[in-house]
């Protein structure tokens, strides 16, 4: 399967890539670099922020929501202004945000952790409707959040434990019950990045230092891996105009002489659809 460079600019931490369904456009971070970036065509786009950022929500088709280090952001598109929607663990200053996605209810799941990824320092959150409440404390590395598209299954992954859980939801997205192993990677010594699951239910795994994008049936069940240029890939989302183009970040940091496929942004057709990106609900 043919996999290209789609952006070529090389991301320290690559992260969070989001398409919008109603611009048809793809932003994603670099997360050391502090940076939103994107594309107009040809065109490469970045804002700087003064803290880490590292995943998104669409609330509009000119808004976004941003999730920085010590809070939840309204960003508005065109002038790059922002302001805060929420705080987000803003009284500590040795975590930042990571991996985060909307649910099919209009929640946003938010991940902390560690700046050094010390353990159980970070969280999960979720916000809803303006308030934001911890979902699964004592996380170290928060990846792999994302949703079954009946939207009563959640995923999420604490990545030092090489695992991917699964979790059942209610009719507004709360956890429901206790979340269950959905697969164990620990055999395999496979550390578990971001995911996104796609129309089928089938979940797409970037595995940190592996270099491929994996993908599970909806019962947990290996079915095929993509290779990545980026040994170092963190999170793919499905984008396009018939959401069957899968985006890929990857990460250069800690690769001393690393070509220039470390760090980019890369994309593949899978031969899959994936689902749109849900609203975030604002308040």
């Amino acid at each position: 399967m043919t996999i290209t460079i789609h952006d070529t600019r090389r991301c320290q931490l690559g992260e969070g890539p989001l398409w919008h369904p109603e611009r048809n456009q793809l932003f994603w971070f670099d997360i050391l670099g502090k940076s939103l970036l994107s594309r107009d065509g040809d065109t490469p786009l970045a804002w700087e922020f003064d803290e880490y950022v590292s995943a998104a929500g669409w609330i509009d088709r000119d808004t976004l929501m941003i999730a920085s280090q010590s809070a939840l952001l309204q960003f508005d598109i065109a002038s790059g202004d922002h302001e805060v929607m929420v705080p987000l663990e803003a009284d500590n200053a040795f975590t930042r945000s990571n991996d985060g996605r909307a649910d099919p209810a209009g929640g946003f799941w938010i991940g902390t952790m560690g700046i050094d990824a010390e353990p159980g320092a970070g969280a999960i959150y979720r916000y809803y409707r303006g308030a934001l409440e911890v979902l699964y404390p004592e996380i170290t590395v928060s990846n792999s959040i994302c949703f079954a598209p009946d939207g009563r299954s959640a995923y999420y992954s604490d990545t030092r434990t090489h695992r991917i859980m699964v979790q059942a939801l209610d009719a507004e997205g709360w956890p429901e019950g206790t979340p269950e192993v959905f697969a164990d990677l620990g055999d395999e010594g496979l550390n578990p990045d971001g995911s996104v699951v796609d129309s089928e239910g089938g979940l797409w795994n970037a595995q940190w230092g592996a270099g491929r994008v994996a993908r599970y049936h909806p019962d947990g069940r290996f079915d095929r891996s993509i290779a990545v240029p980026g040994s170092q890939a963190t999170c793919p989302a499905f984008g396009g105009a018939d959401l069957q183009t899968l985006y890929v970040t990857s990460a250069a940091v800690g690769l001393q002489g690393a070509d220039e496929s470390q760090g980019a942004t890369f994309e593949t057709r899978p031969g899959v659809t994936g689902q749109a990106e849900f609203r975030v609900i604002s308040g």
